[in-house]
């Protein structure tokens, strides 16, 4: 991670093929070199922050004024950052008999500013945790007392993941952890405070900086999906071809035990629905044997997604990996022990993440603990099914090659789709896809939680999901369409995204077909559609055109009443 002074210099660097998000600071305490570590830290993710920075303790005054600054310079994003020092002094002025309210008092106050940015402004709300401070008035027993200052507090930070839970346009940016990683010598310093207001030291600016970044790249479909893991000193200590079975050390007993929590690691991630793949320099049915008779193995084969081993170069077997998967180089991150492996892949995959593991494996989890590398911001029930998902298209992949005649492949499937509007039951994971779908995205336009539910309860939209299963399984809910009623006449596209897993299966005729029929069913006589091109979508830049659409300036129509059903292998699953 680079410093403060190495973030500055990132500043006055080119900017100009980011991204602009524009973001608004408001802090109780100084904040002016924490938006510079934000600039030079969104350089580092590529992205172009343009910050407006509200005046020291003028947090309220911005939010409840309609006119302030705050809604004239419009942010897509807004960070709130209350300090625990300012919440000391807060408490330190407080009767002994209204100790005990400090806690609840903050939530209703944050829960206040918050719905009233996200109401007035169409904007996110970043919140900055609070880190620990123990006055050490009563010791221990703080821990035992509702009145004491630390119990406020860790009841406050409770309160506040309570709140963000039930609020989907609140994110919280986790401070307090910072500070149990570094220790609070590095993350305050009293005479800096004293002397300047700044809480943050600028030692820890970078963290928090690179926090934020990491939030707000994951809210604009920056972030990994898959980790790829070398097995030999990585995954298990030991080399499996010439150790043997019994000789590779896992398990409870000695460093054994720092390859196994790894392990749990990983298997966590997976089940969160981060995809697993292995990439080995092994003969592959020794690589696999720990996976299958290991008593001690904590991840097995059904935890894999896609298991290559051989002795081919690691970049060439990455990139097979990659086309298996169908996703982004830069959405996944390569694990490794070996330096000279790690090199060979960066060079010939600059775009995929490659930690600089420690030397010691009992070093590997705290190391990879703080670089926070699978950031997310939602989570539903289809991302704890990826890897079965996964596997189930690797044997479709296998099965196709039977075919001689692509249609004949797809009539094979037996595929089905459900079609219906978004409710409270769907929202989760179109929100999810919205967030996270790149290259099947005409438009990129990100939709949270809450934008979703109030577009499919307003009348000008209509709102269309589709599932789709086939004889090998169900890939769940993988496209949705938000169609706005811009006029009696026509129907804009605002969005239509669909997960790469079900490319070249028809689905694209059969999304136009249900879009068409509603069209008819309605008096709509026109669609009309946009593609907005980024570095991850030009797949679909010919979506439209494709589709029959005639390009009509900068849009794409489509004439109802001429259309002709397209042909595809998908029915309607009642």
């Amino acid at each position: 991670m680079k410093d403060f002074l190495q973030l500055k210099k990132n500043i006055k660097k080119d900017f100009s093929g980011f991204k602009t998000i524009k973001l608004a600071v408001l802090g109780d305490t100084a904040t002016q070199f924490l938006t510079q570590a934000l600039v030079g830290q969104g350089y580092e993710h590529g992205i172009n922050l343009d910050i407006w920075e509200a005046d020291f303790n003028q947090i309220e005054r911005q939010v409840y004024d309609p006119s302030s600054e705050l809604y004239g310079f419009k942010p897509e994003y807004v960070i709130v950052f209350k300090a625990s020092h300012k919440l000391l002094g807060k408490y330190n002025k407080l009767k002994p008999d209204e100790y005990t309210m400090l806690a609840s008092n903050e939530i209703s106050s944050i829960e206040t500013i918050c719905s009233t940015i996200t109401n007035n402004l169409d904007a996110k709300v970043i919140y900055y945790n609070y880190t620990e401070i123990d006055d050490a008035i009563f010791g221990n027993h703080a821990n035992k007392t509702e009145s004491s200052f630390l119990y406020q507090l860790r009841k406050l930070n409770f309160g506040l993941m309570e709140l963000a839970s039930k609020n989907p346009n609140l994110y919280l940016c986790d401070l307090s952890s910072i500070q149990n990683q570094v220790g609070k010598p590095v993350m305050f310093q009293p005479a800096m405070y004293i002397n300047t207001e700044m809480v943050l030291s600028i030692d820890i600016l970078p963290n928090v900086a690179a926090k934020t970044l990491d939030l707000i790249s994951t809210l604009n479909g920056k972030f990994k999906k898959c980790v790829i893991l070398d097995l030999d000193n990585t995954t298990w200590g030991g080399i499996i071809g010439d150790d043997g079975l019994e000789n590779i050390q896992i398990g409870s007993l000695g460093i054994g035990k720092a390859f196994s929590e790894f392990q749990y690691w990983v298997k966590k991630l997976k089940n969160r629905g981060i995809i697993v793949a292995i990439c080995s320099k092994n003969t592959e049915s020794v690589a696999k044997e720990p996976f299958e008779k290991h008593p001690d193995m904590v991840l097995h084969l059904e935890d894999i997604s896609v298991f290559i081993a051989n002795w081919e170069n690691k970049a060439d077997n990455i990139r097979q990996i990659q086309s298996i998967l169908n996703i982004g180089f830069d959405s996944m991150v390569f694990l490794d022990d070996n330096p000279f492996e790690r090199n060979i892949v960066r060079e010939n995959i600059p775009e995929i993440c490659v930690p600089e593991l420690p030397e010691d494996p009992a070093d590997y989890l705290e190391f990879l603990y703080g670089l926070n590398l699978f950031e997310t911001v939602s989570f539903s029930n289809e991302d704890s099914e990826r890897t079965k998902l996964y596997q189930i298209e690797a044997e479709r992949a296998k099965t196709a090659q039977k075919f001689t005649n692509e249609d004949d492949f797809l009539k094979n499937l037996a595929m089905v789709s459900t079609v219906a509007p978004f409710n409270k039951f769907n929202t989760p994971r179109i929100a999810q896809l919205s967030q996270r779908s790149n290259q099947f995205n005409l438009r990129t336009v990100r939709y949270s939680e809450a934008d979703i539910e109030r577009i499919s309860k307003s009348g000008d939209y209509a709102t269309f999901s589709f599932t789709l299963e086939d004889k090998f399984g169900d890939n769940g809910l993988i496209c949705a369409i938000i169609l706005q009623k811009e006029n009696e006449d026509t129907l804009f596209v605002d969005t239509w995204f669909m997960s790469c897993r079900v490319l070249k299966r028809g689905m694209e005729n059969f999304v136009l077909n249900t879009i068409v029929d509603y069209a008819k069913e309605n008096g709509f006589h026109t669609i009309k559609g946009e593609y907005i091109p980024t570095a991850k979508n030009p797949m679909m830049k010919d979506h439209y055109p494709n589709l029959g659409f005639d390009k009509d300036g900068t849009f794409f129509t489509l004439d109802v009443n001429h259309y002709q059903t397209k042909s595809n292998y998908i029915k309607v699953k009642n």
